[in-house]
């Protein structure tokens, strides 16, 4: 008794489709199963037959075979068990073995036959759709983020037994649900900029990152609003477009950070890792590599609060998603690439104790020790950081007296207006922060006075070519917030301030 059931595993964000095969012959009672299965994938032998039992039909009590093919790409996760399943009652005649023909089967039984939910369901719906599959037979929780592949039948179910029932149906009787192609609305944003009193020129800042992609740096004593002001990034940013959306929502799904029952996701990311993460954790991997913070931030924000707490490694795991946009993670049997552009935001304290230059608390660090806390972050790494500023310790008065700030939504269309300009300049999506060199001639041109300027300080801070180029990028960027169509040489001064606090430190 043989029976083929259709199924699919993850590998990186995409999804392979994997031919589960199932074989019962006469011999003694023995379940052996092949195909490169990983841990969880081999437990699913207990899972399958106390779901079998449980859910009112017999286990065979025969020698079974399983094979998951290809057999070179190795299988990880339990969404298997489903496919499993269903496979061993087509080979003992519950179900007609036909009708699992054309089906895509993923989903994790529980003993008791429920099904629950599965990672990566969003790329295997994808994969089904692209490879010509007729339907997906997929975990009800999971419908919701399947539902935006639009061409694919979907058949949700919540048991063994309703997934028996809808196989042994006529595909006629199969129920039609909708499925959705259009973006989601995007989620109200709690947090705003109005909350904060003070802090122009970081405030500013942030509005020219938001506007145009850049990494930002912010360096304040404690209690300054760093904090706050990188947790109100993503209320400035423009919406997720469709793509975007289904990017976002492929690696928070394949990562299991959906949350049950969800679609795609309406804002942007926003990850903050504690400082003590590792480089696995940050930048993705394992055994079977998997997203990490900087992938799930993808199209969104990174947030590292006390940068130089973080370890060195870590930190400097970080320069080729910031330069490139992508991790590449590379072991024996596959190398993956996880996508990872994201805006970068990070804070630090001036000084380890986190009072130097502070008028009202005097500094107990040494001047060594000031030196091996900045040195944390390595030249290489501050070079990719496009603004650096300062941010200074907001007065009492200020807080309980002074007008509120403007708020986010106001500052949110100026940076529409400016990723306007951009889109319209340039005919795609990308921003002035991924501006190649080419680009960079043909659409950031300097005038003599503004080359002129620019030399003169790229001696003074002492920038490499990288830092150059992104002062120019940045120059770029104010001026698509003042409307304007040249880089002027105000632009370029202002781009300038965002270096003054490298230089002195």
């Amino acid at each position: 008794m043989l029976a083929t059931v259709e199924s699919a595993t993850v590998i990186g964000i995409d999804a392979c489709r994997v031919h589960v095969e199932i074989d019962i012959s006469f011999g003694l009672p023995h379940f052996q199963l092949v195909g490169l299965p990983d841990a969880s994938v081999r437990e699913s032998r207990d899972r399958v037959r106390a779901a079998i039992r449980n859910s009112g039909y017999e286990f065979p009590a025969h020698r079974i075979t399983i094979n998951l093919a290809p057999g070179d790409v190795r299988k990880a996760g339990p969404g298997f068990d489903l496919p499993m399943a269903l496979g061993m009652l087509a080979a003992t005649g519950v179900i007609q073995a036909s009708a699992l023909a054309g089906i895509v089967h993923v989903g994790e039984l529980s003993l008791d036959g429920s099904i629950q939910p599965a990672r990566g369901v969003l790329a295997i719906a994808a994969e089904a759709r692209r490879s010509g599959a007729r339907a997906l037979l997929l975990p009800f929780e999971n419908f919701a983020e399947a539902a935006v592949v639009s061409g694919l039948r979907l058949l949700p179910v919540r048991t063994l037994s309703e997934a028996v029932s809808r196989m042994n149906q006529s595909p006629a009787d199969w129920p039609v649900l909708p499925t959705s192609s259009t973006p989601g609305t995007p989620g109200t944003l709690d947090l705003d900029l109005s909350d904060l009193h003070g802090q122009a020129f970081a405030r500013r800042a942030l509005e020219v990152a938001a506007a145009g992609g850049h990494n930002l740096l912010m360096i304040g004593p404690p209690g300054a609003g760093k904090t706050m002001l990188a947790r109100r990034l993503p209320g400035i940013l423009p919406p997720l477009s469709f793509d975007e959306a289904i990017e976002a929502t492929t690696i928070h799904s394949v990562a299991g950070q959906l949350r049950t029952g969800g679609g795609l996701l309406t804002d942007r990311p926003f990850r903050a890792p504690h400082h003590t993460i590792s480089d696995v954790a940050l930048v993705g991997g394992g055994a079977t590599p998997r997203p990490g913070e900087v992938s799930l931030a993808h199209h969104g924000v990174l947030f590292l609060d006390e940068m130089p707490e973080f370890d060195r490694r870590v930190l400097e795991a970080l320069r080729q998603p910031i330069e490139e946009g992508r991790i590449t993670v590379s072991r024996a049997l596959q190398s993956v690439v996880f996508p990872a552009r994201f805006v970068l935001v990070a804070a630090m304290n001036p000084c380890p104790c986190g009072y130097l230059g502070d008028p009202k608390r005097a500094c107990k660090c040494t001047p060594p020790q000031i030196a091996r806390y900045r040195g944390r972050l390595s030249g290489p790494l501050r070079d990719r950081l496009d603004l650096i500023v300062e941010v200074e310790a907001v007065p009492i008065t200020a807080l309980t007296e002074g007008p509120a700030g403007e708020s986010s939504a106001a500052v949110r269309e100026r940076v529409l207006a400016a990723r306007a300009c951009q889109l319209a300049r340039r005919g795609h999506a990308r921003v002035n922060a991924q501006l190649s060199g080419t680009e960079l001639k043909k659409h950031a041109p300097l005038n003599v006075a503004g080359r002129r300027l620019l030399e003169r300080s790229a001696d003074k801070l002492q920038l490499s070519a990288r830092g150059f180029h992104r002062i120019i990028r940045v120059a770029r960027t104010i001026a698509d917030l003042a409307g304007a169509e040249a880089i002027a040489t105000e632009h370029l001064m202002e781009a300038l301030q965002y270096r003054f606090v490298e230089s002195m430190t």
